[in-house]
């Protein structure tokens, strides 16, 4: 697999966390998490700038899945938005399972010393990052 650059995002009505990784190493990192003005009102000019930012080749978004493997609740809102930035950057976008996303980014955000229940969007960021260490995991080569 050639080297690429991608952009991972945890998709919420409230806030969106940003991560970017490469194919060749297999890691990813938190980048920010976006405020939504309104819940479910994307922050499009900010995302313009992370993408011209970072120029990724594709971009992962978490898919809300219950734990048989069905749609979550806000499974449905992770695919319009997914849709949403394949037409506006005409970029290859890939789903992935987000499932427990967010559990393992509060144990991260544990280990470091940060305060997990209080600090949601350190919490969006680093989720955003297991979500494309996920996608990483699977694309390894």
């Amino acid at each position: 697999m050639p080297r690429l650059q991608v952009l991972g995002f945890d998709f919420g009505l409230r806030r969106i966390g940003v991560a970017v990784g490469e194919t060749v190493t297999g890691s990813a990192h938190p980048v920010t998490t976006l405020q939504c003005a309104q819940p479910g009102q994307v922050d499009w000019d900010a995302i313009t700038r992370l993408i011209a930012e970072w120029q990724p080749d594709a971009l992962v978004v978490g898919l809300p899945q219950r734990d048989d493997g069905s749609d979550g609740e806000m499974a449905q809102a992770a695919r319009r938005f997914s849709r949403r930035l394949q037409g506006r950057y005409g970029l290859t976008v890939h789903l992935v399972d987000e499932r427990l996303s967010s559990q393992e980014a509060r144990e991260r955000l544990h280990d470091r010393g940060g305060r997990a229940r209080r600090d949601k969007a350190a919490i969006d960021m680093i989720a955003a990052s297991v979500i494309l260490e996920t996608w990483l995991r699977e694309h390894a080569q």
